[in-house]
């Protein structure tokens, strides 16, 4: 990797109205953790501004094209904005033809300089760990490859396809389920090209009556490439709704533009999925994004994968998942992490995601529990999994644990017809 840790593509790299502040601003640049603030903007980020990128303007900063053309990529980069441990400096020095590094200059503002336990930190810098290949890791572990008609697209279930607009993230995840093909520069050549084929497809098949745009990051794309996705998704007369996953309201909020929302608009019935890993994404300015984006009218929900020492604590799940609702972002999927590559020191135990849920249904609304699931390798889909609520059946019905550990019988009639209630 050592110098040159980026190889990905051309990415599309516009900036932002009074954020609701959710979580406490939590390093300064002496890696101490500081009071909650009360105020927007948040002071974190200008402090990170003036120190690291001293000739950079606030307007710039909050422009989404100069976040772009500024991110952490290299060794020597990291270098002067961290303290890096062994493990980090051993991989970025190896010269492993690994998945790359980028870091948009925003999201390295929330990273703590000195501990590279810190959840954020562990999630973008990469470790000797990766290195370590574990049992049962696949390149392709949901098996997307074989799914794919066409270039770009994964059909898997029969009403929906998977749709990957693009290889280009502005944050690479090291825990990335498609870290196979994200940030390599191929992936994008010919990109209208491949578009073309996966919306003649899509329109050769009446079954498919939903679209899910994803990559890579699909906001990267400029909004006029953007647009012309959507709009000739819009031709189809028998798309019902289309959907968009994004991590950018976590990692460069600044893209969420007025001018890209009010494009969005006019393709509804739109829905989008937004990333989010832990409490310590939800700032002054993501409240500002994802305000913009459901005062648009644009559904939200959260994906958030489960990882070890990271987020993977009922306290710091319920943080995020609460600050989320405060902010109209309803948590949809809470992910048992994909087997990649590399990922054993990320992946929890099943039991501990059955732990998690339990930790959180009947102990906060149910609106901020998501469902966990596994998305099964080869193919096979995503699989709910829940605590075993369901006891079993006796002569007095259905047995039922409830939150709390209480026994309760719901009285089942089996099919049985016993007798008719008048009024």
């Amino acid at each position: 990797m050592n110098d040159k840790l980026v190889h990905d593509a051309d990415g599309e790299p516009p900036a932002l109205e009074g954020a609701l502040v959710l979580h406490s601003e939590p390093w300064d640049q002496t890696g101490t953790t500081t009071p909650a603030p009360t105020r927007a903007p948040t002071s974190r980020s200008a402090r990170f501004r003036r120190q690291h990128f001293p000739q950079a303007t606030a307007a710039e900063w909050d422009d989404w094209h100069w976040q772009l053309a500024h991110r952490v990529t290299t060794l020597e980069q990291l270098e002067r904005i961290l303290v890096l441990s062994d493990e980090e400096r051993a991989m970025l020095q190896s010269g492993v033809d690994a998945f790359p590094v980028a870091i948009t200059p925003y999201y390295l503002s929330l990273i703590d300089p000195l501990d590279p336990g810190q959840p954020l930190r562990r999630t973008v810098i990469p470790t000797s760990a990766e290195a370590r290949i574990g049992a049962g890791e696949l390149v392709d572990p949901l098996g997307e490859e074989h799914d794919s008609p066409v270039p770009g697209v994964v059909h898997r279930y029969p009403d929906r396809v998977l749709f990957l607009t693009t290889s280009y993230c502005s944050t690479y995840c090291r825990y990335c389920t498609r870290s196979r093909m994200v940030g390599q520069a191929h992936q994008d050549a010919m990109r209208r090209a491949r578009w073309e084929k996966g919306i003649a497809y899509i329109r050769a098949n009446p079954d498919i009556r939903d679209v899910l745009l994803s990559g890579g990051d699909p906001l990267t794309l400029s909004d006029d490439n953007l647009e012309w996705l959507l709009r000739e998704l819009r031709t189809i007369p028998h798309l019902e709704m289309l959907r968009i996953g994004t991590k950018i309201p976590a990692v460069l909020p600044q893209r969420v533009t007025p001018a890209l929302v009010k494009m969005l608009k006019r393709y509804h019935p739109l829905w989008m999925s937004v990333h989010f890993t832990h409490p310590d994404e939800l700032t002054p300015e993501t409240a500002k994004a994802v305000a913009r984006l459901a005062n648009a009218g644009i559904p939200l929900g959260s994906q958030t994968v489960l990882l070890k020492g990271v987020n993977d604590e009922v306290s710091v799940l319920k943080g995020l998942f609460q600050g989320l609702l405060k902010n109209r972002v309803r948590p949809y999927y809470l992910y048992q992490c994909d087997p990649i590559p590399g990922s054993a020191h990320f992946r929890t135990t099943v039991a501990k995601g059955l732990e998690m849920i339990e930790g959180l249904r009947g102990h906060t609304t149910g609106y901020a529990v998501p469902q966990y699931v596994i998305d099964a390798p080869e193919g096979g889909g995503k699989i709910p999994l829940l605590p075993d609520y369901h006891q079993g059946q006796d002569e007095r019905g259905v047995v039922l644990r409830n939150f709390e550990g209480r026994i309760f019988h719901y009285p089942d009639m089996t099919g049985k017809i016993t007798g008719l209630a008048v009024r």
